[in-house]
């Protein structure tokens, strides 16, 4: 009886062994997956878009030339999203790219950005008139930039993306070489007076819906200023809009994004377009634009995205981001209009 007992026991002990080793390496991968998500979550640092030019020239055996720096920061920009901590996370199949939001977020506000200015490189930047032929490797980059920002496979976003960059890489190569004469950059008001007003638009739509945090009561302006004006369906003529609850953090986090992005494009076009900005007494109004940007880069010194009614005892991260960006919005309307000045 005695041996039975203990045969019994010893059978109990050995069968809880592997039990406790299975909990203690699934809580051993859980606190993994959710420390790696941390680090993924940071949001990559700023760097200086001219040290990055004279890194990139010397390896190309290149003299900075007109165009370089900003072609630069938009390849560095890229790059950035494949090659950040956790690398590309808006396609992720698998834990911790599976759960997180912020940083997916904050990828399609930067590449909103990549693909305003990547157009322009092609339809203006790049061409000296309306009628000038099309830069070869800007034809192909500019709609691989287009391409689904969240395809797992067959293709994956990161090979389009990548072979979009890589296009980039070589039309920066044959602007920087003297003896090729077929691959330009121009540097003229007018071209930088339209990428602008991409810009413009951008930030005036995620002004809006930065400020739709707090629930909002907005009069209908749709065809105001225009007697003779229409549209296709008729609307009440005033509205009230809020942003879900779910996806406040998600508007935030996409605007930071384009913030950073867009910081870095216009430090660049500060170097290249340095003479058209001074001509026309613009360096001031682009440098505060510049000022407004870093601004809402600033840290965010709590866990979570905080909705305060605005004037309530907590604070609304997204209207303090909406003042950054209505101020800066503001300032590229009138550098817009110094570039139209003759």
């Amino acid at each position: 009886m005695k041996n039975r007992l203990v045969s019994a026991f010893s059978f109990s002990g050995d069968g809880s062994m592997p039990k406790r080793i299975f909990l203690t390496v699934f809580a051993i991968v859980i606190i993994f997956v959710v420390l790696l998500g941390f680090y993924w979550s940071s949001e990559p640092a700023a760097f200086s878009v001219e040290q990055k030019a004279r890194q990139r020239l010397e390896l190309l055996g290149s003299d900075n030339v007109v165009g370089s720096t900003t072609a630069v920061a938009l390849i560095t920009v890229a790059e950035t999203l494949l090659e950040k901590p956790g690398g590309y996370l808006s396609n992720d199949v698998s834990p911790p790219g599976l759960y997180l939001d912020n940083i997916p977020n904050w990828e399609f506000g930067v590449l909103v950005q990549v693909r305003d200015l990547v157009r322009a490189f092609r339809e203006s930047f790049s061409r000296s008139q309306s009628q000038s032929t099309e830069d070869p490797d800007l034809i192909i980059s500019e709609p691989n930039f287009h391409f689904n920002n969240d395809s797992w496979l067959f293709p994956a976003t990161e090979s389009e993306y990548g072979e979009a960059i890589d296009r980039l890489d070589s039309y920066l190569t044959r602007i920087t070489d003297p003896t090729n004469t077929d691959a330009q950059f121009y540097a003229r008001a007018d071209n930088l007076a339209n990428w602008l007003l991409a810009v413009e638009s951008r930030l005036g739509s995620l002004s809006q819906r930065l400020s739709a945090s707090v629930t909002q009561q907005r009069v209908n302006t749709d065809t105001a200023g225009e007697m003779g004006a229409s549209q296709s369906t008729p609307v009440r003529s005033e509205t009230s809009v809020k942003t879900p609850w779910l996806q406040i953090d998600d508007v935030f986090y996409e605007a930071r994004g384009a913030t950073w992005a867009l910081m870095h494009f216009l430090k660049a076009v500060e170097v290249d377009f340095k003479d058209v900005l001074q001509d026309k007494n613009a360096v001031a109004s682009l440098s505060q634009i510049i000022r407004e940007l870093e601004a809402s880069q600033r840290p965010i010194f709590f866990p979570i995205i905080l909705n305060g009614s605005g004037f309530g005892i907590f604070a609304n991260h997204s209207l303090a981001m909406a003042n950054y960006i209505s101020r800066a919005n503001a300032a590229i309307i009138d550098l817009r209009s110094l570039l139209s000045q003759g």
